[in-house]
C-alpha cells in the first residue's frame, strides 16, 4: 500500500499530530481512509476526499472550541485501504474487514470516503460486535442499509418512494427537521443506545460543501448537524462513525476543511469532551 505525500513536515496522518498523540497504543480512535468511487452517480472525485479532509486537518487548529484539545485522546491515522476494481461489494468487505479489526482493538473507527456505498461494510461489522445496533444516517437520499433513522431527506428515487410506502420507517426531511426546533426525543426514540453514524456530506445544504457529487439544495447546516450529533452522542453511546462523499472541487478548499472540523468535532463529541475538561487536562500536563 503507497502512502500518501505531503507539502510539508508534518507527520502524514490526521491533524499531523506527534507519535505521542497518533500511535496505535495511546489511540482511542483510530482513522481509515478509503479512497473510492467507483459507483458516483454524478460527479465523481469521492476517490480523492480521505486525503483532502487529511490535508486540511494537518492545517486546522487542534483546539475546538466546544471539544476542546480532542487529540489528547490519541488520534491513528491508518494507511489508505487499497481500492479494489472487483465492485462496490467488494470494497465494502475490505472496509468490513478493517473496521472489525479496528474494533477488536476497542478503539473507536472512523472511516473517510470515498463513496457512501463503504458505509454498508462498516455497518456489517459494528452490527457484530454491538449487540442492538441502530445507525442514524444524513443523507440527500434513503439508501437500505439496515434499520435507521434519516435526517436531511430532500430526494428520493420512485423506487425508494415505493419501498418507503411499503416499509415505514423514521425519516426526517429536512424541513420536518427544522420543524421539530430543537426538540431531539423523536430522533433519538427512533435510535438503541448503541448508535452507528454515517455522514454524507451531500445532506449538508451545498452553500456549505460544494464539493460534493450531488449539490442539491435545501440540506443542513453546520449547526444543526452539530446540535444533532452533540444531542445523540449524550444520549446513547456512538460506536463508529464516517464521514463520506467529499469529492473535492480545485481551489475550493471550506468544503475540505469542514469536513476536516467535522470529523475532529465528533470525535470529541464521542468521548464526551468539553472545552472545560480539556482545558483542566491541558493545565494539569503543564503543572
Amino acid at each position: 500500500m503507497t502512502s500518501p505525500t505531503w507539502p510539508s513536515g508534518l507527520p502524514e496522518n490526521f491533524g499531523g499530530l506527534d507519535e505521542e498523540f497518533a500511535a496505535l497504543d495511546r489511540a482511542r480512535a483510530v482513522i481509515l481512509p478509503a479512497p473510492y468511487d467507483f459507483s458516483t452517480s454524478y460527479q465523481g472525485g469521492a476517490r480523492l476526499g480521505p486525503r483532502a479532509i487529511l490535508a486540511a486537518s494537518r492545517n486546522m487548529e487542534l483546539w475546538d472550541d466546544e471539544v476542546g484539545a480532542v487529540y489528547r485522546h490519541g488520534i491513528h491515522t491508518l494507511p489508505e485501504l487499497e481500492p479494489t476494481a472487483e465492485g462496490p461489494h467488494a470494497m465494502a468487505a475490505r472496509v468490513e474487514q478493517a473496521i472489525e479489526w479496528i474494533l477488536r482493538q476497542k478503539k473507536l473507527p472512523v472511516l473517510l470516503g470515498g463513496e457512501h456505498s463503504l458505509t454498508a461494510g462498516a455497518v456489517r461489522a459494528a452490527a457484530r460486535h454491538v449487540e442492538g445496533l441502530s445507525v442514524l444516517q444524513m443523507m440527500r437520499r434513503v439508501r437500505e442499509l439496515v434499520p435507521a433513522a434519516s435526517v436531511g431527506i430532500r430526494s428520493l428515487s420512485e423506487e425508494e418512494a415505493e419501498y418507503l410506502e411499503a416499509h415505514p420507517a423514521p425519516m426526517w426531511s429536512t424541513r420536518e427537521f427544522r420543524a421539530l426546533g430543537g426538540r431531539w426525543d423523536p430522533i433519538l426514540q427512533a435510535l438503541t443506545d448503541r448508535v452507528y453514524v454515517t455522514i454524507d456530506v451531500d445532506g449538508l445544504d451545498p452553500s456549505q460543501v460544494p464539493a460534493t457529487g450531488t449539490p442539491e439544495p435545501g440540506g443542513l447546516d453546520w449547526y444543526e448537524l452539530v446540535d444533532m450529533l452533540r444531542a445523540v452522542a449524550q444520549h446513547t453511546r456512538i460506536v463508529g462513525f464516517d464521514v463520506v462523499e467529499l469529492a473535492p472541487l480545485p481551489g475550493q478548499v471550506a468544503s475540505d476543511f469542514l469536513a476536516a472540523r467535522l470529523v475532529y468535532r465528533t470525535i470529541g463529541l464521542c468521548f464526551g469532551s468539553s472545552r472545560a475538561s480539556s482545558a483542566a487536562r491541558t493545565l494539569e500536563s503543564r503543572a
